[in-house]
């Protein structure tokens, strides 16, 4: 599984011109599921990103997790965080999991999340969607399940 995470102080998604998914300061998480990708590993991502400390303390470090803060997190699935582009020009997305797995491990990434006690809203899978967000920071960090990154 692979995510990027944006801080942000405001994000909303829309599919088809209405809004699916929208939330005040918190994350925006692109997620993509990958072939080899099981339960566990959708509920290992969910903790680690609840509680990796990307926000500021009274100090202005960056001490505070998503969970410490009250934030919300809009969990966006975007399948070409697998796309590999090396040596060619149109991406290959082999290690991207198939359509019926992605979703069934999007979703339980989802349930994860709020499971662990944060706000969660999503776009729509494998629809085509348009993101709108404000970076706080910026602050934009890459997780890999596989520990590629």
């Amino acid at each position: 599984m692979r995510a990027v995470l944006q801080r942000v102080s405001r994000a909303r998604v829309l599919v088809d011109g209405s809004v699916t998914g929208e939330i005040g300061p918190g994350l925006v998480v692109l997620v993509a599921v990958g072939r080899e990708d099981v339960s566990a590993t959708a509920a290992a991502m969910a903790e680690k990103i609840v509680n990796l400390r990307i926000f500021a303390d009274d100090q202005g470090k960056m001490n505070r997790s998503v969970l410490d803060t009250g934030g919300a997190i809009l969990a966006i699935s975007q399948f070409t965080l697998y796309g590999d582009a090396r040596g060619q020009r149109r991406p290959s997305f082999i290690q991207a999991a198939p359509p019926e797995l992605g979703k069934a491990l999007y979703d339980e990434f989802v349930v994860a999340l709020r499971a662990l006690g944060v706000r969660v809203e999503t776009g729509v899978f494998q629809a085509h969607m348009s993101l709108e967000l404000t970076n706080d920071g910026p602050v934009t960090i890459l997780l890999d399940s596989d520990k590629a990154f």
